[in-house]
């Protein structure tokens, strides 16, 4: 008899690798993690840790020929390294999507194109002069690959700002958006198997300095406009087959329009609710769906909350064990505390966000 269970492969051992661990080891399955750092979160969950840089073909090899089924939990990982191994091992979520996601033009490029949803208008920089001469209205340059939480990007209000935006251009190639004055970050997390989609139920975001803050689940936000939203993660979805889990970040202007932001081709912090909030989690879902398994359509059994600890954070989280502990908290292993680096998130299931809302701020944690 064929054994049900699979050796899966996850290519990066941060917290979403851990996270994407966990759900596999409670379904049954061994797990293989591929991570430079021998001492990464996931290192503490996984049956077996290959310790090699996320390019290094030789060590993919290693991993591929171990496993039935090989996943990435970032998008930094090496895509022409990856093409290496294809032909060793099913890749479900596909090359082709972690190109998309790595680069700013292609990905929305992607979106306009294919997937036929709203983005910023848009242009390509390739150096200095296919900048404005003046600022005119507010925009952002971003860095086509590379970028992540703030880095890579120069926002563009007045002259002086040309300075800073044209040492990025001589950086890299750059894209040039037009600033969505929006009135809600959302996000859609949504999972599919390849054939079938399923999506959680929407995500309202808050980010401070570029890292997402807080999200607060289910989004406030009218019948009109969840519908709209889960009509554009499909269409990416479907677009892209999608295998594992996808999240939409999107733009809710004041009039009701929502713009697509970015995509992160793999489960996503503002999903971290998921794991006490819905019947299946985030991380669940990205299992079965690389597995080719039918997915369940989850569920939301209680609203939530979800704050992200960073390094400055964690000695007052620490205490909130005693003052809150039916707050969850979930610690991510990481043995160094570094201002603004992730260290864990804690999720509160909540009837009622502007009570808990004046909770967290009486902690006096987070000042906000």
């Amino acid at each position: 008899m064929k054994n049900k269970f699979k050796t899966i492969g996850i290519i990066g051992g941060g917290q979403l690798g851990q996270m994407m661990a966990i759900s596999a080891q409670y379904m049954g399955h061994k797990v293989i993690t591929l991570d430079p750092n021998p001492h990464c979160s996931a290192s503490k969950v996984s049956d077996e840790m290959i310790v090699a840089p996320y390019d290094d073909v030789e060590s993919l090899l290693r991993l591929a020929y171990a496993c039935d089924v090989v996943t990435y939990e970032f998008e930094n990982v090496s895509a022409p390294a990856l093409k290496e191994i294809g032909s060793c091992v099913k890749i479900p979520q596909g090359i082709p999507l972690l190109e998309i996601t790595q680069n700013r033009k292609l990905e929305k490029t992607f979106l306009t194109e294919e997937a036929k949803v709203k983005v910023a208008p848009w242009q390509l920089i390739q150096d200095f002069s296919d900048l404005p001469q003046q600022v005119l209205k507010k925009q952002v340059l971003k860095t086509t690959t590379g970028g992540y939480d703030g880095h890579g990007q120069v926002v563009l209000k007045q002259d002086e700002d040309l300075t800073a935006a044209k040492a990025l251009t001589e950086l890299s190639e750059c894209v040039l958006e037009d600033f969505i004055e929006f009135e809600r970050e959302i996000s859609v997390i949504i999972s599919g198997n390849g054939k079938e989609f399923v999506i959680f139920p929407l995500a309202e975001n808050e980010h401070h300095e570029n890292i997402l803050h807080r999200t607060i689940a289910p989004a406030r936000v009218s019948q009109a406009v969840l519908q709209a939203a889960q009509d554009m993660a499909l269409s990416i979805a479907r677009k892209l087959k999608l295998a594992g889990t996808l999240c939409v970040e999107l733009f809710l202007t004041r009039e009701g329009e929502l713009y697509v932001n970015e995509l992160a081709p793999r489960p996503h912090n503002s999903g971290h609710y998921t794991i006490e909030a819905c019947d299946f989690s985030q991380f669940d879902l990205h299992i079965k769906g690389i597995l080719g398994e039918p997915l369940p359509q989850p569920q939301l059994l209680s609203p939530a909350l979800m704050l992200n600890v960073l390094g400055q954070h964690c000695e007052g989280a620490e205490k909130l064990k005693m003052t809150h502990p039916d707050w969850h908290q979930h610690d991510y292993g990481k043995p160094e505390a570094k201002h603004n680096r992730k260290m864990g998130h804690l999720t509160i299931l909540t009837e009622n966000f502007d009570k808990t809302l004046d909770q967290i701020k009486q902690t006096a944690i987070w000042h906000q």
